[in-house]
């Protein structure tokens, strides 16, 4: 029995995307595969509210932030971290001999524009890097804010990890600033897992061109020239059925409308808030809250692991606290092509198994 996922990804993914990921195969050099990179290129753009180059990593999401941390940081990278996910960007660091301080905060609070002020007022750092949207908190940053503390400091390139938001509300890359955003397939985009979608400024690149050391495969300098030498291609064989599933995808979100698709999200989030008020209580004030996952604190001390067990059994999969929040949390993700009535089947499960 297939489980409806309320899990902060993978997500449900539309049959027809999953059809058109059927697509017999085409040659990866030959124009068809430029025109369906092309045309992925166009709508991405829009989603990122960008004029940016657009880069595409047959990896998850991670193995582009990896790549950009390596290939964009030059005398050291400062690392803001809100939970897991925003520490992997300083394990990267490190595994690549990137110099790197990693700045963390409680789980469940945010990275404040004053604490990226602070660092990258030692003029120590011309890299930081920022999770706008991390999964094993809830956490939402406020991005707006740090984006008018790091204009004051414009030879800094910023990265962004938008992984698990990006799709799901507005983050305006140019307006913000950001040099590196990066996002995936499975979360918000309604995609299967397997395709990082990176934009990408002229400058960021001149700065890895004068960088050595920035591995071959991730080599960002490589996938950015990649599309302008080759005509939206790619340096290796790419994963052509995610592209097609992609691009289907993207014609979806484009006729739902991104303000559409913005507004159900916040919606959703609301709906789940508004629940995990009432039964428990939230980790994250509403302020920095997540419009894609909503972690719950397990303030009724439940089995979690019981719980989903009996929620698999009538159809439905909702995610554990991530890391040292496992057991004290539990989280419900809320994202891509999520519904308020499927909302109110897993929520309305989960009272008549807790009888709350």
């Amino acid at each position: 029995m297939h489980k409806k996922l309320f899990i902060p990804g993978p997500v449900d993914v539309r049959p027809e995307v999953l059809q058109a990921m059927a697509q017999p195969m085409i040659g990866h050099r030959t124009k068809d595969a430029s025109a369906l990179q092309r045309g992925i290129t166009e709508k991405m753009r829009k989603v990122f509210q960008t004029e940016n180059v657009m880069v595409l990593s047959t990896s998850s999401g991670s193995g582009m932030m990896e790549g950009a941390i390596r290939s964009f940081t030059g005398k050291g990278a400062a690392v803001f971290s809100v939970g897991a996910f925003g520490k992997r960007w300083h394990e990267m660091a490190v595994q690549n001999g990137v110099e790197a301080d990693l700045f963390e905060v409680p789980q469940g609070q945010p990275t404040l524009a004053s604490e990226v002020e602070k660092a990258l007022a030692t003029g120590k750092y011309d890299t930081f890097t920022i999770t706008h949207n991390e999964t094993s908190s809830g956490v939402m940053n406020p991005v707006q804010e740090i984006a008018e503390v790091r204009r004051r400091y414009p030879d800094v390139l910023w990265l962004m990890d938008t992984v698990s938001s990006m799709g799901g509300t507005s983050i305006p890359v140019d307006e913000l600033g950001v040099d590196c955003c990066i996002t995936s397939t499975q979360k918000a985009l309604g995609v299967p897992p397997g395709l990082a979608i990176g934009s990408v400024t002229e400058r960021s690149i001149d700065r890895a061109r004068g960088k050595g050391q920035r591995g071959f495969y991730l080599d960002m300098v490589k996938l950015y020239d990649f599309i302008f030498k080759k005509d939206h291609q790619y340096p290796s064989t790419p994963a052509l059925s995610l592209m097609y599933g992609l691009d289907k995808s993207l014609d979806f979100i484009m006729e739902e409308g991104l303000e559409n698709r913005w507004e159900r999200h916040r919606l959703n989030m609301e709906k789940v808030r508004a629940w995990g008020r009432k039964h428990f209580e939230l980790l994250v004030d509403d302020a920095y809250a997540s419009r894609t996952v909503t972690v719950i604190r397990n303030t009724r001390e439940i089995s979690v692991g019981d719980l989903n067990k009996a929620l698999g059994e009538r159809g439905f999969q909702i995610a554990n606290g991530y890391g040292e929040l496992k057991d004290k949390t539990f989280r419900i993700a809320h994202m891509a092509d999520c519904t308020s009535e499927g909302l109110d089947e897993v929520l309305g499960s989960i009272e008549e198994i807790l009888s709350l």
